[in-house]
C-alpha cells in the first residue's frame, strides 16, 4: 500500500483590507465589540474583478516558488471551496489550465468551512490506494462575494483567502496518521446559503443567496463536537493531545477556538489560527494558519499537528499529521 505525505504548502490573501472601522460605517457595530467577540481585527476582501480560481492560482504559485516544485506530473486536482467562480466549470479545471497539468483530473468539493480537512483526507485515500500518485490540494474562498454588509451579525466574520499543499505518495515518510470525521445534517438551517432550493425540509430559507447564520447554535455545536473529535482522532493513532505539538482548527472565531481549547484541555498557546487579520476564510482558514506559523517560525519538520474544520452541513473532520516537508525554508 502507498503512503502519502505533505511536502509544500503555499498561500494568498487580496491586498484590500477591510478593518473593524471600515465595518464600524457600514453596519452598528464598533471596533471593541467585535475584538471582543470574535478577536477579528482586519480581514482580506477580493477585489471585484478577483474571484476564487484567481486567489487559487496565486496560492500555487506561492507554492511553488517557495518550495520549487514542479506541477506538471500532479495526476489530481482537489479544490475545497464553496464560493466557486461559476457553479460549473470547476475551479479545479481552472488551475489545471492555468498551470498546465496536463494529465491530472480535476475535481471541486464542498465541505464549507471543513473543506480543507475533507479534501487531504480525500488525497490521502487517493494516494494510498494507489490510484495516484502527486495530489495538489488547494482551499479557495472569496466569501465577501456572498455576504452581506447589511447584516451585523455575519458581515464582521468573513474574509478571503487561499491556501495550497502538495500530497505525494511516499513510502518512507507518510503524514497522515490518522483521522476522524462526522456530520449532524439536521444541524444544517443553523449556517447556509440558499440556491436553487429556497427550503429545508419545512425551513424557509432567507438571505437571498447570502450566508445566513445562527452563531449562538454553530458556536455552541462546535464547542461541544470538536473537543471529542480531537480525543477521537489522536486515540486512533495511539496519541494523546500531549504529543500533539500544534493544533491548527478552523478559524471562525477566537472565543469559539477558546472554548474547544478549555473543553479539550490543549493548550491555546499551542494552537494556531488565522483570523485575526483574515477573518473567517471558510476553507482556506487552516492553511493560512498553517503557513502562518511556519512563517513565524513556529512550526517546524517533525511536529505533530492536529488540523480540525468544522462548519455548515454540520460537517467536521480531523487529522492527526506528521509535518515532513521535502525541504525546509
Amino acid at each position: 500500500m502507498s503512503t502519502a505525505r505533505i511536502t509544500a504548502i503555499g498561500t494568498y490573501v487580496p491586498e484590500r483590507i477591510l478593518t473593524n472601522t471600515d465595518l464600524e460605517k457600514l453596519v452598528d457595530t464598533s471596533d471593541e465589540w467585535i475584538v471582543q467577540r470574535t478577536g477579528m481585527h482586519e480581514r482580506r476582501i477580493a477585489a471585484e474583478d478577483q474571484y476564487s480560481s484567481d486567489l487559487a492560482i496565486e496560492a500555487v504559485e506561492n507554492l511553488r516558488q517557495d518550495w520549487q516544485k514542479e506541477l506538471a506530473d500532479v495526476d489530481l486536482i482537489l479544490v475545497a471551496t464553496t464560493t466557486p467562480d461559476y457553479p460549473f466549470p470547476s475551479v479545479a479545471s481552472k488551475l489545471q489550465a492555468h498551470f498546465e497539468m496536463t494529465h491530472a483530473g480535476a475535481l471541486d468539493l464542498n465541505a464549507t468551512c471543513a473543506g480543507f480537512a475533507y479534501a487531504l483526507h480525500v488525497a490521502d485515500g487517493m494516494i494510498s490506494a494507489g490510484l495516484h500518485r502527486k495530489v495538489l490540494v488547494v482551499a479557495t474562498e472569496t466569501m465577501s462575494k456572498v455576504t452581506d454588509y447589511t447584516d451585523r451579525s455575519t458581515c464582521i466574520l468573513f474574509g478571503d483567502g487561499a491556501g495550497a499543499v502538495l500530497v505525494e505518495a511516499d513510502a518512507d515518510q507518510p503524514s497522515f496518521l490518522s483521522a476522524h470525521l462526522g456530520t449532524k445534517g439536521e444541524g444544517g438551517i443553523h449556517v447556509y446559503r440558499s440556491g436553487l432550493s429556497q427550503k429545508m425540509g419545512e425551513h424557509v430559507l432567507t438571505g437571498g443567496g447570502c450566508i445566513v447564520q445562527n452563531g449562538r447554535e454553530v458556536y455552541k455545536w462546535a464547542a461541544t463536537t470538536i473537543p471529542k473529535g480531537m480525543k477521537a482522532v489522536v486515540e486512533k493513532a495511539g496519541y494523546t493531545l500531549d504529543d500533539v505539538d500544534w493544533f491548527i482548527p478552523h478559524s471562525a472565531n477566537l472565543r469559539m477556538i477558546e472554548s474547544i481549547c478549555e473543553k479539550s484541555g490543549f493548550p491555546l498557546e499551542k494552537t494556531l489560527y488565522s483570523m485575526e487579520y483574515f477573518g473567517n476564510t471558510s476553507a482556506a482558514s487552516i492553511p493560512l494558519a498553517w503557513n502562518k506559523g511556519i512563517k513565524e517560525g513556529k512550526l517546524k519538520p517533525g511536529d505533530t499537528i492536529l488540523v480540525y474544520g468544522f462548519g455548515g452541513g454540520l460537517v467536521h473532520a480531523g487529522l492527526l499529521l506528521d509535518w515532513n516537508p521535502s525541504k525546509p525554508l
